[in-house]
């Protein structure tokens, strides 16, 4: 069986100790901020990005660069690699039409070669754990193949529930009406938003201050994790906008529940922070269904 490499980009907001442990391929998503492109070479750290958004700043975002797939692709077809790429959602971004289109062209150029992509549909930690199973199975000798029928037929079990702190943001995206981001904001409504089957970003529900949103989130997780509440080989991720307290705060409050489960905390990348801004937090998980 001919070896392969799995490759994913910047917005699945998998820790750098795990990409660099596991041997991911990351191709970036880019964000402009006072009219510097960052992604590749030049980048903010996270803490950098939040407290620019929060002085007032508004970065625009880019999908990947079809160039810059095709090198990375290339690279480790030269190599003699396959390559699974485990992309971003296609209904957020022109990024997975972008790598489909890289895919097809380096296979055409290159006959033997062999890239498989898989859309997820998903995002942010909700992406990252496509890419965690497929290595997890790549480790326990399952070929390419397999590992992208496997996360097809199970696409719908990995789920996502976030809430965010400014309804501004959700505004300036398109998610929610001028008039419901003034008086949200001025009752203190917090929105609860999952991604749909069809990986759009939708709101699900609502609840009134901070800490009440975090409970329902974890409340709601809970009732949707189906026989995967009991099983201790899938992680539980929380993705947050330079809001590590709450974060922690949402990590007790699954721990008092599921005592037996590996949480992972990260910071949501700035390509998707940008629309979601400072102090969001999401939840990802495996479940019956999104």
């Amino acid at each position: 069986m001919k070896d392969f490499v799995i490759t994913t980009d910047s917005n699945s907001d998998l820790l750098e100790s795990y990409i660099n442990e596991k041997q991911i391929g990351i191709i970036p998503h880019y964000y402009d901020l006072e009219g510097i492109t960052y992604g590749d070479e030049i980048n903010l750290t996270p803490k950098e990005f939040y407290d620019k958004m929060r002085a007032g700043l508004m970065p625009t975002t880019m999908a990947s660069n079809p160039e810059v797939i095709r090198k990375t692709f290339q690279s480790y077809i030269d190599q003699g690699l396959d390559i699974l790429h485990i992309s971003f959602s296609s209904v957020l971004s022109g990024g997975c039409s972008n790598v489909v289109t890289g895919a097809r062209e380096i296979c055409e150029d290159n006959p033997g070669a062999k890239i498989v992509v898989v859309d997820t549909l998903s995002a942010s930690l909700g992406e990252g754990m496509f890419v965690m199973k497929a290595a997890d199975m790549k480790d326990e000798g399952k070929s390419i193949d397999e590992i992208a029928a496997w996360l097809d037929d199970h696409k719908q079990e990995f789920c996502i529930r976030f809430t965010v702190d400014d309804l501004g943001h959700l505004h300036r995206g398109g998610r929610i009406s001028k008039t419901t981001a003034i008086i949200g904001s001025m009752i203190n409504i917090k929105p609860i938003l999952s991604l749909s089957p069809e990986g759009k970003l939708e709101a699900s529900s609502s609840a009134r201050g901070r800490k009440k949103s975090l409970s329902t989130i974890c409340n709601d997780m809970i009732e949707n994790m189906g026989s995967y509440k009991d099983s201790t080989d899938d992680v539980i991720c929380i993705v947050h906008g330079d809001a590590y307290e709450d974060a922690k705060y949402l990590e007790v409050l699954i721990k008092e529940k599921l005592p037996n489960k590996k949480i992972i905390i990260n910071y949501v990348s700035p390509s998707i922070g940008a629309h979601s801004g400072p102090g969001a937090i999401g939840l990802c998980f495996m479940g019956n269904k999104r």
